[in-house]
Order: C-alpha cells, then sequence, then structure tokens
C-alpha cells in the first residue's frame, strides 16, 4: 500500500542567519531545516511548533507559509511512500537555548543523534541540505 509521508520544517532566521539541524537517522548523517512529521489530528503549523519545542525546547510563532512540496518525491526511507514537505517562516518567542554547534554533525553517530548550527544566509544554497526537497528550499532561500 503506498502513503503520503507529510513533513513540516521552520524557517527561522536571527541576524541573517539560518538555523539547520544535522541529525543521524537510519545510519545516515543529513541536513535539514528543524521540524518532523505531522501527527494524525495535528494542522501543519501546530506540528512545527511542536516539533520546535521537542527538538530545541524553543516556543515559536509561525510568521508565514514560504513553500510546499510542488513535485514528486519518494521517501528516502520507504518507497511506497510519497513526501510532501511544508515550509514556514517561524520566529523565536525567547533566546536560543540549546548548544548551538560550529561544525556540521556535531555529534556521536548514533540513531536520532542532532545537533543544530547556524548558516549565514548569504551563503545558503541547495548544497546545505541533503534531501532534493530540503535542496528546493535551500536556493530559494539562496542570498535573501
Amino acid at each position: 500500500m503506498k502513503h503520503f509521508n507529510v513533513r513540516v520544517y521552520g524557517i527561522l532566521l536571527v541576524d541573517n542567519k539560518l538555523l539547520v539541524s544535522d541529525e543521524h537517522i537510519k545510519g545516515m548523517n543529513i541536513t535539514k531545516l528543524p521540524g518532523g512529521g505531522l501527527e494524525f489530528g495535528e494542522g501543519p503549523a501546530d506540528c512545527v511548533v511542536r516539533e520546535f519545542k521537542e527538538e530545541l525546547d524553543l516556543d515559536i510563532e509561525v510568521v508565514s507559509h514560504f513553500y510546499t512540496t510542488d513535485f514528486f518525491v519518494h521517501s528516502a526511507f520507504n518507497t511506497n511512500s510519497q513526501v510532501i514537505s511544508i515550509y514556514y517562516k517561524v520566529r523565536a518567542k525567547s533566546p536560543l537555548s540549546v548548544k548551538i554547534s560550529e561544525v556540521p554533525f556535531d555529534f556521536v553517530k548514533k540513531e536520532g543523534a542532532q545537533s543544530f548550527r547556524w548558516i549565514d544566509c548569504r551563503m545558503v544554497s541547495e548544497r546545505d541540505f541533503t534531501f532534493v526537497i530540503d535542496k528546493r528550499v535551500g536556493d530559494m532561500l539562496g542570498g535573501n
């Protein structure tokens, strides 16, 4: 049976820097924006708020919709699943309290490991991300 996998991500810009997440998932190191899977009964905006609270212990507000996938993408982890990603620009309601790394993948490689870092907005491009949808967003954000 084929399934849809809806993912929701936040674009957090502070002082001309973009927050990204480096994660170790199913044996792969990936770079993406903070966020995750939409749960049944949850709206996409509520999802990104929940994900930021879970991942960063950060309260955010959704500022605006940025992009929703407009092309077909198989899940990298399940070829019976189509991924649809929704991206929102978000604003932090308080300062970040998590450790911010200076280098990518600043963690011991174990399932679920995660670290966060800033990328200068003037330097953001598709090369900064792992998955094709995130690459599209990175290209759209480039230089903004």
